[in-house]
C-alpha cells in the first residue's frame, strides 16, 4: 500500500514538473498586459486572446505558420520518397556493410544543422534557392531523413516477409506487393514517423533563421519578432508556436504508442 502511494505520489509529482511551465505560459499568453506587469495580482482578472490575436494577425505570424507547414509537408515527403525505400532495402536484403551503413546514417545526427548552414547558404545563393521556402525544406529533410530511415527500418521489420511471397506467388511483383500488402501494414507506424518528423521541422529555428530574410518560419520568425516585444507577447508566441504541435501528438497518440512499442522489439 506504501508503495502503490510512493509511486502515485512521484507520478504527480513528474506530471506537475512537465505540466507546470506549459500552463503557466498558455496562463500569462492570456493574461492582460496591465495585470501581467501587476504585482499584487497573483492571477489575471480575465482572460484576453488580445496578445496572440495581435501576434498573428496585426504582425503577420499567419503567414509564418503557413511557411512553416509548408516546410514540414515538403520534408516529410522528401524524407519518405529516400527514406522508405532504403530502410526497406536494409530490412528485406542482405549486403556487405549494411551495419556500417546504419551506423553511418546514425552519425549524421551527431552534426547540428546549424553547422552546415552558411556553407548552405552560400550554395543556395549561387543556385538563387537563398530565402525561399524549398531551401529550408531540403535542409530540414536533411535533419529528417535520418530519423525516417532508422524507424522505418524498425518498423518494416515487423512485418513478415512471407507476406510479399505469398502476393508474388499470386502473379503480384515485388513491387506491387510492397505497395499493397507491406506499406497499408506500415502505416500506423509511418504515420507516427512522419508526425514526429513533423514536429522535428516545426521547431527548427537556427537554420531557417540563417536560409531566410522575408520568408521566415514561424519559430524564426518568433525569434526575430516576438522576442523585440513584451514580455505578454513572448509568451503568446510561445502558445502560437507549441499549440500546432501539441494537437498533432495529441490526435496521433495510439500510433506513436504503437510504433515505440515496435522500435523496442
Amino acid at each position: 500500500m506504501l508503495r502503490k502511494a510512493g509511486i502515485i505520489i512521484f507520478s504527480i509529482i513528474i506530471l506537475i514538473f512537465f505540466l507546470a511551465p506549459v500552463l503557466l505560459t498558455f496562463l500569462y499568453a492570456l493574461t492582460p498586459e496591465q495585470d501581467y506587469y501587476n504585482q499584487s495580482k497573483l492571477f489575471p482578472s480575465y482572460l484576453t486572446l488580445k496578445q496572440i490575436k495581435d501576434l498573428l494577425i496585426l504582425l503577420g505570424a499567419w503567414k509564418a505558420v503557413i511557411r512553416s507547414v509548408q516546410v514540414a509537408l515538403i520534408s516529410i515527403i522528401l524524407s519518405f520518397i529516400l527514406g522508405i525505400p532504403t530502410a526497406y532495402a536494409m530490412v528485406r536484403y542482405k549486403f556487405k556493410g549494411k551495419n556500417s551503413l546504419k551506423l553511418l546514417i546514425l552519425l549524421t545526427r551527431t552534426f547540428p544543422l546549424i553547422v552546415v548552414a552558411i556553407p548552405l547558404l552560400m550554395v543556395y545563393m549561387k543556385l538563387n534557392l537563398n530565402d525561399t521556402v524549398i531551401s529550408v525544406a531540403l535542409a530540414h529533410t536533411s535533419m529528417v531523413l535520418p530519423f525516417m530511415v532508422i524507424l522505418g527500418t524498425s518498423v518494416l521489420a515487423t512485418i513478415p516477409e512471407e507476406f510479399e511471397e505469398a502476393a508474388m506467388v499470386d502473379g503480384l511483383s515485388r513491387f506491387q506487393a510492397v505497395l499493397r500488402i507491406t506499406l497499408p501494414l506500415a502505416l500506423p507506424g509511418l504515420t507516427a514517423a512522419s508526425i514526429i518528423a513533423f514536429v522535428m521541422s516545426w521547431n527548427e529555428v537556427f537554420v531557417a533563421s540563417i536560409l531566410t530574410l522575408t520568408n521566415r518560419t514561424l519559430p524564426a520568425y518568433v525569434i526575430n519578432t516576438a522576442y523585440a516585444s513584451t514580455d505578454v507577447y513572448k509568451f503568446a508566441a510561445g502558445v502560437i508556436m507549441a499549440l500546432p504541435a501539441m494537437i498533432f501528438i495529441f490526435l496521433v497518440r495510439k500510433y506513436l504508442v504503437t510504433v515505440w512499442g515496435l522500435a523496442l522489439k
